[in-house]
């Protein structure tokens, strides 16, 4: 994710990672430098991005060293607190969790944000310039990383059982890739258009008896609300383990 977010954002990088060369190679491609440590990456940012694993947490902010004073930490690990990050970090400026997801490589993607009230407004603005960025209650972010940060992973399946279900019906899969993948960002746009009104779009897609009535009837009998509603329950509870 963190290379997502760079590439997003295309400018030169000041990064650090525990993997030999990933930092280096990162750097090389975008511009900028690996830091050799980092406290030394805390020292010269004025934003700290966290993107270890979670479990890390008190490890990575002792190896800050207190550096980050006076900095805007930024978290993106699952089931971290606010709470927690001030602990880790108490001399921070201010501290912000969010949860982006990966379409910010492409300038597309969603970022759910909670934040202490002092969090800069130019986080904000270099957030906007990749992802549509939303606010929620600290207590929901859990929830809303179920909807958008696992989303691109959902929607690849949804595309790919398309697909699937196309080729064995004769589909050259090519053919059946380009209809998938074209039709999901056309009605994701047409949606948006509507303001957001789903009933109002199905309908409109739906004649009585017709092949779209039919295939919804087969998607509501094979448990597709069911399986959604599984899946969030899952990220959310698992997240919070």
């Amino acid at each position: 994710m963190a290379s997502a977010l760079a590439r997003g954002w295309g400018d030169l990088v000041l990064c650090t990672d525990a993997l030999p060369g990933k930092a280096e190679a990162l750097a090389a491609e975008l511009g900028g430098e690996a830091a050799g440590s980092n406290a030394e990456l805390a020292r010269a940012a004025d934003v700290v991005f966290l993107c270890h694993k979670p479990d890390q947490l008190a490890t990575v902010a002792a190896q800050l060293e207190g550096n980050e004073e006076g900095s805007v930490v930024v978290s993106i690990l699952a089931g971290v607190s606010l709470d927690a990050l001030r602990s880790a970090y108490p001399t921070a400026r201010a501290v912000v969790r969010l949860m982006p997801n990966v379409a910010v490589e492409i300038q597309r993607g969603v970022v759910c944000w909670a934040a202490e009230s002092d969090a800069s407004d130019e986080l904000w603005a270099l957030l906007e310039r990749v992802a549509t960025v939303v606010t929620v209650p600290e207590r929901l972010i859990d929830v809303a990383t179920a909807i958008q940060g696992v989303g691109p992973a959902y929607v690849s399946l949804f595309v790919e059982a398309q697909v699937d279900a196309a080729v064995r019906l004769g589909m050259p899969p090519a053919v059946a890739v380009e209809l998938a993948t074209a039709t999901t960002e056309g009605s994701a746009a047409l949606l948006a258009a509507r303001d957001f009104d789903t009933l109002a779009l199905r309908r409109a897609v739906t004649s009585p008896g017709g092949v779209t009535a039919r295939g919804l009837a087969a998607l509501e009998d094979g448990g597709l609300r069911a399986a959604f509603q599984a899946a969030a329950d899952a990220a959310v509870h698992g997240g919070r383990r």
